[in-house]
């Protein structure tokens, strides 16, 4: 994935953090083997499968002291790379702390699994006093600020879309 980034747009104290949320195949070795080849790649393999959302918060506290603005991205590309230059830039030319990303279309989904994430949403508005727009994704980039202030959230169950 990184190889899809322009090296050039990252500011000067970047870095990618990959995150292994316990997996049983050979995703840390890969990690490892691109850590090793890469100044610009860092891992942290977590001991057992501790789920998305808290994988997404160990990364964020392995972070927090060390960048001034965090992306999160899941490693299976479903969201769009490039737009990472973008998302920077617009935190850098507006008083947003945060650029987040969402699915417009379903288009390459069955059917059926777009029918379930319509509801899933769908159902989330109603049961919720959060208005999460169909689509939402966890593919955002934070500033150093909103990192801090989600990690000083202290829930048990996190979802980061709302």
């Amino acid at each position: 994935m990184h190889d899809l980034i322009n090296r050039k747009a990252i500011a000067q104290n970047s870095f990618l953090l990959f995150v292994n949320d316990g997996s049983s195949d050979t995703t840390w070795d890969l990690i490892e083997a691109a850590c090793a080849n890469d100044p610009l790649c860092r891992g942290i393999k977590l001991a057992r499968n501790v789920g998305h959302q808290n994988a997404l918060l160990a990364g964020l506290h392995h972070v927090k002291d060390q960048c001034d603005a965090a992306i999160s991205i899941d490693a299976d590309l479903q969201d769009p790379p490039e737009l990472i230059i973008e998302m920077y830039e617009t935190l850098q030319t507006t008083d947003y702390d945060c650029v987040a990303s969402r699915r417009v279309s379903r288009k390459g989904e069955s059917k059926i699994r777009s029918f379930f994430a319509r509801m899933f949403y769908k159902v989330i508005r109603k049961i919720s006093k959060v208005n999460i727009m169909d689509g939402a994704r966890d593919f955002r980039m934070m500033t150093r600020q909103m990192t801090d202030a989600v990690l000083s959230l202290r829930e048990y169950n996190r979802f980061s879309k709302g």
